[in-house]
């Protein structure tokens, strides 16, 4: 398929620079894919669209404070890492930006100075491994001076509010490890959860760590090109088996994100349904993917020509999904990590 189907335009003025609040008054847009129609709803209104015997599946993954701003320690020039993921105790996979200023051997003042990172090897498109000399842990490291890695198409993403730490987080997020939140998860407060669950709703966690192969852009001319980047999943005993249940008693297991999605379809098994299962998923998912595990998908507006508008288009058609992108756009949703949601039944 050519790329250039999954391309839309979108006024800068519609993507979302701020949250809404509370965290459930967003916009819902319900789209039913059987009837190729569309609604327009609140988020507060989801437990009334759900099923008492559905099944809802989330990403409890935790957004770390992976972006760190230094600057090398030979001439004072700024340099920005993103954390990616940990290979060992003190040594991370990480995007260098400006990468020219950062080859093997450099050593980037971090925290003032209170700490630095080595680089200690290269690799494409900005990839390097650094290694850490800090009085603390990493984790603690980032806690002090780490920032919430805001995308780019935010305009404060170089200097977060306060506020962004706990927003651009889910409200269930447990597990450490992404460097972008599962943003279909951000419209949910604990209040609505409850009301969730006193439908008769059965909530369960999985694990998918976010890394920058979900949010970065396809380059191939076409979809079939691209490759997935893995990013480390976690399918706990629990939540296989309550799917599995859900399946083979025919009630809908509803995904809360493209995240959430690709880590169930990953996990299935011609034999056995959904297994528990750890490891690193590059399933990419494109038209005409059989979806075997998730009915129903709750998430954002997403960009043009991205892997996350592909795997929407892939369950609810293409053609459908950018007709319902531009009612969206003509009715004032807001699009992207801080914007509004969909629903695909």
């Amino acid at each position: 398929m050519d790329l250039a189907q999954f391309d839309y335009e979108l006024p800068p003025s519609a993507i979302a620079q701020e949250p809404a609040t509370p965290r459930d008054a967003s916009r819902l847009l319900v789209l039913d894919r059987a009837r190729a129609r569309w609604a327009d709803r609140r988020f507060a209104d989801l437990p009334e669209l759900l099923r008492p015997d559905d099944c809802l599946v989330v990403n409890e993954s935790r957004v770390i404070p992976a972006r760190l701003l230094g600057a090398l320690a030979e001439d004072g020039r700024p340099v920005e890492l993103l954390l990616l993921r940990e290979l060992e105790p003190g040594r991370w996979e990480a995007l260098a930006r400006p990468a020219r200023r950062c080859r093997i051997g450099a050593r980037i003042a971090l925290g003032g100075g209170v700490a630095q990172a080595v680089v200690a090897a290269q690799g494409e498109e900005g990839r390097r491994v650094v290694t850490l000399e800090s009085p603390w842990p990493a984790r603690e490291l980032l806690e002090r001076y780490g920032l919430p890695p805001l995308p780019p198409y935010i305009d404060r993403h170089g200097a977060p509010k306060p506020d962004d730490r706990e927003r651009y987080q889910t409200v269930y997020a447990r597990a450490e490890g992404s460097v972008a939140a599962p943003t279909a998860g951000l419209h949910f407060t604990p209040e609505l959860l409850e009301r969730v669950r006193a439908r008769g709703v059965e909530v369960v966690p999985l694990t998918l760590h976010v890394g920058p192969g979900t949010f970065r852009p396809l380059k191939s001319a076409t979809v079939e090109g691209h490759r997935m980047e893995a990013e480390t999943v976690e399918i706990p005993a629990a939540t296989a088996d309550a799917v599995n249940r859900a399946r083979a008693a025919s009630r809908r297991v509803i995904a809360v994100g493209t995240t959430t999605t690709r880590a169930l379809e990953w996990a299935w098994d011609a034999a056995s349904g959904v297994a528990p299962r750890a490891g690193r998923a590059d399933l990419f998912i494109h038209p005409p993917h059989r979806f075997r595990v998730v009915d129903a998908l709750i998430t954002n507006f997403h960009l043009p020509r991205s892997t996350l508008l592909v795997l929407v288009s892939a369950l609810a058609g293409r053609e459908l999904v950018l007709a319902a992108y531009r009612h969206a756009i003509a009715a004032g949703y807001r699009f992207y990590s801080y914007g509004d949601a969909m629903l695909i039944e």
